[in-house]
């Protein structure tokens, strides 16, 4: 409950609050290689479930052919 009372202050004061301790923490050239770590991370969690759901449709038609 009030982490809902909490998420509904957040505006762009907060934010760039937020940002700028992100910059001063990290510097403005480690901030880019993050993102990229980032984003890498979520295509390959992406491919991995893409990879499952594929495998899981597989074992079905396999059942079915039993």
């Amino acid at each position: 409950m009030i982490s809902l009372i909490i998420a509904g202050f957040f505006g762009p004061p907060e934010i760039i609050l937020v940002v700028i301790v992100v910059v001063i923490l990290f510097g403005g050239r480690k901030i880019p290689e993050l993102m990229r770590g980032l984003g890498q991370g979520m295509k390959e969690f992406k491919k991995a479930t893409k990879d499952n759901s594929a495998d899981e449709k597989e074992d079905k038609e396999k059942e079915k052919v039993k």
